[in-house]
């Protein structure tokens, strides 16, 4: 998928949130933690997803080798519950 990132006016971005997004809107916060030369995406969930904590890197390919950290946990690549898109249908809370 296509991802773009940069800086945009906040009365843009409300808009752009309550106009084009499915609600409830998935609300997490991001952190930047690095590790052995990569740099690791933690997206700590609130709201509906409360308790689910991710962790992603971005390889340059998919062979490309990695040390994981001890922190992470099970590996959820493809399982389709941890997507946005389903997390809004099937939030986090639900799954116990």
């Amino acid at each position: 998928r296509t991802e773009f990132e940069y800086e945009i006016p906040v009365a843009d971005a409300k808009n752009l949130l309550n106009e084009l997004c499915e609600q409830p809107i998935i609300e997490k916060k991001r952190y930047k933690i690095e590790y052995r030369g990569f740099v690791w995406e933690v997206d700590e969930f609130f709201g509906e997803n409360e308790g689910l904590v991710v962790a992603e890197i971005e390889l340059e390919s998919e062979d490309q080798t990695f040390e994981t950290p001890e922190w992470v946990g099970e590996e959820v690549t493809g399982d389709p519950r941890y997507f946005n898109s389903n997390l809004i249908k099937n939030p986090f809370i639900k799954w116990k």
